[in-house]
């Protein structure tokens, strides 16, 4: 009689075991270590002319990324709530080979939108900004960062409203090249204003607010 006791009691052992080592003894969801970066560009004004530097970010980045990583580039528009600014998007193949002509592709689509680039009147940063919250949502990589292209200055058409909250938990939004408008030159502190405005933004939705204006400093931001 023991000799069975001690039989059931071994079998339940090695159950429990085989159930803890399968992953069906808990309801923690796997750890994705991909990577997921929308990038917005500027194109309002004399900024459009700032697009080579943001083209060579573009490429650091292509060059960065792994198998399975997701990537997008989309223009700040009047109104950048769309799917129709989005220039070039891609969720790379986990094979090597495919992954390193989906990043020639989208260099390529890249090169062609900065050589024929239309300036836009508007600057709905915002709005961009929500469109990548979404994108990178929907692709759901294990880290999320929005870096936008621009000297954040947002100027939206008339009827566009854009005071509201944007969901940002578990995202890094990294403000690249912001450059010193005319009247930041004159008055400083408007400068310093509107980049503490985006801190308070960023911030209050959950996300965590970066600036590099020395693009020497991408790696250790982008790398990790």
């Amino acid at each position: 009689m023991n000799k069975v006791k001690t039989i059931f009691t071994l079998q339940a052992l090695a159950l429990c075991i085989l159930l803890i080592f399968s992953g069906c003894g808990g309801s923690k969801e796997p750890v994705t270590h991909t990577k997921g970066i929308y990038m917005l560009l500027d194109t309002s004004g004399t900024y459009a002319l700032e697009l080579k530097k943001a083209q060579g970010i573009i490429n650091y980045i292509l060059g960065s990324l792994n198998p399975g990583d997701s990537f997008a580039v989309a223009r700040i528009d009047s109104g950048s709530f769309s799917e129709k600014d989005i220039i070039q998007k891609i969720t790379f193949d986990n094979r090597p080979s495919v992954a390193t002509n989906q990043k020639r592709v989208f260099a390529e689509k890249v090169d062609d939108f900065i050589k024929n680039v239309k300036k836009s009147p508007y600057t709905d940063i915002s709005g961009g900004m929500l469109q990548a919250v979404e994108w990178l949502n929907e692709t759901n990589p294990g880290k999320k960062k929005i870096l936008i292209f621009s000297d954040m200055d947002e100027e939206l058409a008339e009827g566009h409203v854009r005071d509201f909250q944007i969901p940002l938990e578990n995202f890094e939004v990294i403000a690249l090249n912001v450059t010193k408008l005319r009247a930041d030159i004159m008055d400083p502190r408007m400068y310093l204003d509107r980049l503490n405005d985006w801190r308070v933004k960023v911030e209050s939705g959950g996300g965590t607010w970066v600036i590099i204006n020395d693009l020497e400093r991408l790696e250790p931001i982008i790398g990790h």
